[in-house]
């Protein structure tokens, strides 16, 4: 009978060391509602914001596991809008985001990097108006049962043909953009 409890016991003692060992996986998100994404630039040196409604996020972060996360973010680019009254249909034309023809821009990540109290980096392509080129999101991880990320990067506008013609002078419109995002996140189902 001992030889039966302890095999039953060394059993229920393997099943808890194999879970205990078994790797973690990182959590998969969805943006939450509340999330912003805008950007910032300035038009012959007078400050301008423009946001970027109906974006959508699609997460995988652990911060112990950063060789697993990806990012995935898709703009409509047909939403944008700036302070300026004139500036909406200016922004959302062939000189700018040519939206008609590029309808979405497109933002991921697979390459993830700690810099330390809950800051990271993520190395991934922007794709607008198409082309694609690497931008690097710099990033503020709060975790909780509602992780938010609060975001910073800097794109250059020329870069994806974005303001060119008469609007590539930089002395008009400077070629980097700052970007900065905070997206609320709720555990994918």
């Amino acid at each position: 009978m001992s030889f039966i409890l302890f095999r039953r016991a060394g059993g229920a003692v393997a099943l808890i060391a194999s879970m205990l060992a078994a790797p973690a996986f990182a959590v998969d998100y969805v943006q939450a509602p509340g999330s912003s994404l805008a950007f910032a630039t300035k038009y012959q040196g007078e400050v301008f914001i423009g946001r970027l409604p109906g974006f959508v996020t699609t997460m995988r972060f652990d911060p112990k596991r950063l060789a697993d996360a990806k990012l995935d973010v898709t703009i409509p680019l047909a939403q944008a809008t700036v302070e300026h009254p004139d500036g909406t249909d200016a922004l959302r034309g062939s000189d700018f985001f040519d939206a008609a023809r590029h309808p979405q821009a497109r933002y991921t990540a697979t390459r993830f990097r700690a810099l330390g109290s809950n800051r990271y980096a993520a190395d991934g392509t922007l794709s607008l108006r198409g082309a694609s080129k690497p931008v690097t999101l710099e990033f503020t991880w709060t975790p909780g049962a509602k992780p938010v990320l609060t975001g910073r990067a800097t794109v250059p506008r020329l870069a994806f043909g974005v303001g060119g013609g008469d609007w590539a002078d930089t002395d008009l419109i400077p070629n980097d953009v700052a970007i900065s995002t905070r997206v609320n996140l709720a555990a994918a189902r």
